[in-house]
């Protein structure tokens, strides 16, 4: 065992007084000393009941004949930093949980792990943790929270954001607004649409790191706690198999990750998560794999906020392996990939059911032949850009307008609410990029106001920051190069015409090469807001958005 080489021998005898100074016992020291890495705190609604998981969890390695060992990750709650400067602090603790996950877990040599993530970076951090630390590992979220009610709708954290942009347009009076507020987030969980840590949590089980059920049974079931004790059994199934995450997470299981997520309508922050994750392995993952990978694979989900479905009706309808079994049959998928089951996806995927074809359309009948995202590329974007395709309304997918240049999101939301974004316009927010930021800020609070007030089928929005999977409408992020970097969108000026076609996957400026030049040679790089701390290490290493935000150092590839 790996934990042999801190609890065995004369020379270990300090490390294991100090295992009695916490009460283990001589049997406990003798298992296989599982890791815990449990995300709960007290600000995240979706990480409140984590600690119910992890107790659950703690039961079954225990059961199965492991000594179970808790220990934390931190969280950011995406929705409650919205719109502030605490955004900044969001995309950069994915670094900080892979990096603190992988101390923990090397400096104490566990023999396994069990990671309860739930929300945004929580979930692609601690796999990229699993990656580096290549010990047998599960994943056991949280559970997605169930939907809200308001005036008889199903209604989520993305109706909330647009009834901002609904009560300033005085499309919904204070009383009505004060109800969405008491009523769309009603329980504990991940937020009930295909957001970002639905999305991550989702795509866990097509990488084959987590168990059935992971991305979509919900958090106040008691499901959820069965799964978290079968997590613990199949934690010690995998280490006496020694089936570890490097062979799971592979080049194919990333390639069957990003299929799914077309195919689920997943949040454009997968595009900078499986980037990461797959670096970790050595996979050099190209956004632009998505544009071939999206035109051969159906989207067959709507669910918020794209459509009117949310994640406790995919999960009653079959959940991710009813959708990966769609794919699998006209052969989308790599069905050979191992998974945490010790199985392999086909194995696994055999006898799932579509019980509500409204909820998954068959492949037969999808909500387009095409996949949810699409990468554009342009003199705007010459690195790449990313829509969420299947959130955009049809009169949206080819658009011309003006751009309406912002230098940072506070400056463009009061442009929105105060009325002076008009139908047509292309509004541009820059310096929001990982470096610009910097952090790279998600841009929900914008995005929402423009459909709030009624022009999300006339206004884009484009950004070399990232938005939430609570964002609908013609809104394009991870413009690459950033502005930060003196990318085009650094150079666009007020009133540019902007040229967006995706079905084409094109993201123009009807500017002259000749005058980008002329633009670039005065262009002057901006100081970032935030030059203190881990924000300026951060800013020091990052990459561009296409890259996956990723941390290099000098001499990084």
């Amino acid at each position: 065992m790996k934990s042999d080489n801190m609890k065995q021998g004369a020379q270990q005898a300090p490390a294991r007084s100090l295992l009695n100074a916490l009460g283990y016992t001589a049997e406990e020291i003798a298992k296989p000393m599982v890791g815990i890495v449990c995300s709960y705190n007290e600000i995240v609604p979706g990480h409140m009941n984590l600690d119910k998981i992890a107790e659950a969890v703690k039961m079954g390695v225990a059961e199965a004949g492991g000594t179970p060992v808790m220990f934390p990750a931190i969280a950011v709650c995406d929705g409650i930093a919205m719109g502030h400067i605490g955004m900044k602090y969001s995309l950069v603790t994915r670094d900080l949980i892979a990096d603190s996950t992988e101390c923990m877990a090397i400096a104490h040599q566990f023999d396994a792990l069990v990671m309860i993530p739930n929300c945004d970076k929580n979930v692609p951090g601690l796999l990229m943790a699993a990656a580096r630390v290549n010990v047998p590992t599960v994943f056991v979220s949280g559970g997605p929270m169930l939907a809200g009610h308001v005036g008889g709708k199903k209604r989520s954290l993305s109706s909330m954001f647009e009834a901002v942009g609904a009560h300033a347009a005085g499309k919904i009076n204070d009383e009505e607004f004060l109800e969405f507020e008491e009523k769309v987030c009603p329980t504990c969980g991940s937020c009930s649409g295909m957001y970002t840590a639905n999305s991550m949590n989702c795509l866990t089980e097509a990488l084959g790191m987590g168990l059935r059920g992971n991305g979509t049974i919900p958090a106040v079931y008691s499901e959820r706690l069965k799964l978290a004790k079968r997590a613990g059994y199949a934690v010690m199934d995998l280490l006496k198999k020694n089936i570890r995450p490097r062979d799971i997470i592979t080049k194919d299981a990333i390639l069957n990750a990003l299929t799914v997520d077309m195919a689920l309508g997943c949040s454009t922050n997968s595009m900078l998560h499986l980037p990461a994750i797959a670096h970790e392995i050595g996979f050099d993952f190209d956004i632009a794999f998505a544009n071939p990978i999206s035109e051969k694979t159906p989207n067959l989900c709507h669910l918020a906020p794209a459509g009117p479905t949310y994640m406790e009706d995919l999960n009653e309808a079959g959940g991710v392996y009813a959708v990966m079994k769609e794919l699998a049959d006209i052969g989308l998928l790599n069905t050979d990939c191992m998974t945490v089951t010790g199985k392999t996806i086909g194995e696994n995927i055999a006898n799932a059911v579509n019980r509500n074809e409204e909820v998954i359309r068959p492949v037969s009948n999808p909500y387009s032949k095409t996949g949810g995202l699409a990468v554009l590329k342009g003199n705007l974007a010459p690195d790449g850009s990313v829509v969420k395709r299947s959130a955009v309304v049809e009169e949206m997918m080819v658009h011309e307008g003006p751009a309406r240049v912002f230098e940072s999101e506070e400056d463009a939301i009061e442009a929105i609410l105060g009325g002076k974004i008009v139908e047509g316009d292309v509004v541009v927010i820059r310096y929001e990029g990982p470096k610009g930021g910097p952090g790279m800020r998600e841009m929900l609070n914008p995005t929402s106001a423009i459909a709030g007030m009624g022009l999300g089928s006339s206004v884009a929005l484009i950004t070399d920051g990232r938005f939430s999977g609570a964002s609908r409408g013609a809104s394009i992020g991870h413009v690459s190069p950033e502005a930060a970097v003196g990318g085009p969108i650094a150079l666009v000026k007020e009133g540019d015409i902007i040229q967006i076609d995706i079905p084409n996957m094109t993201l123009n400026v009807k500017v002259s090469d000749e005058e980008l030049a002329e633009r670039k040679k005065v262009w002057q790089p901006k100081e970032p807001s935030v030059n203190t701390g881990y924000l300026k290490r951060y800013c020091a290493m990052v990459t561009s958005g296409n890259r996956g935000a990723i941390l290099t150092v000098p001499g990084d590839q």
